[in-house]
């Protein structure tokens, strides 16, 4: 009788167990941080992390994870803010504009001194800045600007000249001729900003009739698969005859050069990206992108991160520099971007640490 007994709890307490952990395995990972990390990335210089005495706690509300660039933000911002002495909370939504709401009200919510944001959506940010307004809590916009709100701070690059800088160095190799242009996702106010600084330079040409832009679009939620079909669509409606592409950033260029080889004139065709993604150096070094935007990662997130302990002190942050965001005059720090090519890519991108030269180069030669 009692070894039945015995048997009968045995069996009741293995069955608890096991829903106990089945109940753990469903628990919503949404919330999560993101744990990716990125290979060769020379962050800050390495120091031991000041104690967080102040108990100061940035909250890091990203897009994505998704690509190379924004790994290299992730990782050099917390081990800034960290540096700093104080501590970061990092969430990713990978696109998503519902969850990227969440995870900030989830941010809130845990009292952050200050919370950071890179939209996905720049308009539907604004919903964001509401939230952590009515908490007491200010908003730095990071890289990318919210749109119709009250934010207390933008840091980024100088967009614009991105654009600028891309259609200065293509513009140099083909004064003439049939443009493509492969915009970014519609719904980020840096896509917009990119495509007026390359307008800036190109529209002198339009109008003298030098340069046709015979495809302007833009690629939906920035997917590489959309930027593929684009300039496959670019591309049959010119009966494969185009003498440049300007892409907003290396991973629609990578896509604009797979057609480009697909079709056989990948080398003939100049283009140009922005980002300085490891894949577009390669391309610069084989010579099949012209061109790309360097925009030095570690001084922005070291920059933001200075500001946003700053701000998260108390500290009044003032700039000489205002963008409109639609709604009011944002205090702004706008840093300089860096076109680089073949012939400067040693001095910029290698030289920073920013890609290690067998990187680089793997495969081909200097």
């Amino acid at each position: 009788m009692e070894l039945r007994i015995g048997r009968v709890l045995t069996l009741f307490v293995s069955l608890a167990l096991f829903f106990v952990a089945s109940g753990c395995e469903k628990v919503d990972r949404t919330l999560q941080p993101e744990v990716k990390s990125v290979e060769n990335i020379d962050l800050l210089p390495a120091k031991e992390a000041v104690p967080n005495k102040d108990g100061i706690k940035i909250g890091f509300s990203m897009d994505t994870l998704e690509e190379e660039r924004w790994l290299r933000d992730r990782d050099l911002f917390k081990t800034a803010v960290e540096n700093l002495g104080a501590e970061v909370e990092i969430l990713a939504a990978n696109g998503d504009d519902a969850l990227q709401v969440l995870q900030a009200e989830t941010l809130i919510s845990q009292g952050v001194d200050l919370l950071v944001v890179v939209p996905h959506n720049a308009e539907a940010a604004a919903t964001i800045v509401k939230k952590a307004h009515l908490a007491g809590i200010k908003v730095l916009s990071y890289d990318r600007l919210i749109k119709n709100a009250d934010i207390d701070l933008y840091v980024s690059f100088d967009n614009e000249r991105v654009g600028e800088l891309q259609a200065e160095s293509i513009t140099k190799l083909v004064p003439k001729g049939k443009y493509v242009y492969i915009g970014g996702a519609d719904t980020d106010n840096n896509a917009h900003l990119f495509k007026k600084g390359v307008f800036n330079v190109l529209q002198p040409f339009i109008d003298n009739g030098d340069i046709t832009v015979v495809y302007d679009q833009w690629t939906k939620n920035w997917l590489p698969s959309n930027a593929y079909a684009n300039m496959q669509e670019a591309l049959k409606a010119n009966g494969g005859k185009i003498d440049a592409v300007i892409a907003a950033n290396d991973a629609t260029a990578g896509m604009a050069i797979q057609v480009l080889m697909e079709a056989g004139i990948a080398g003939d065709v100049p283009v140009a990206g922005q980002d300085a993604e490891l894949a577009a150096a390669q391309r610069i070094v084989e010579g099949t992108q012209t061109m790309t935007v360097y925009k030095p990662i570690p001084t922005l997130a070291e920059e933001a991160a200075r500001l946003a302990v700053a701000m998260a002190r108390g500290e009044y942050i003032d700039t000489e520099r205002k963008v409109n965001n639609g709604k009011v005059e944002v205090s702004s720090v706008l840093l300089s971007p860096i076109a680089v090519n073949k012939e400067n890519i040693d001095e910029t991108v290698i030289a920073d640490g920013f890609h290690l030269e067998e990187d680089v180069y793997a495969g081909n030669k200097r």
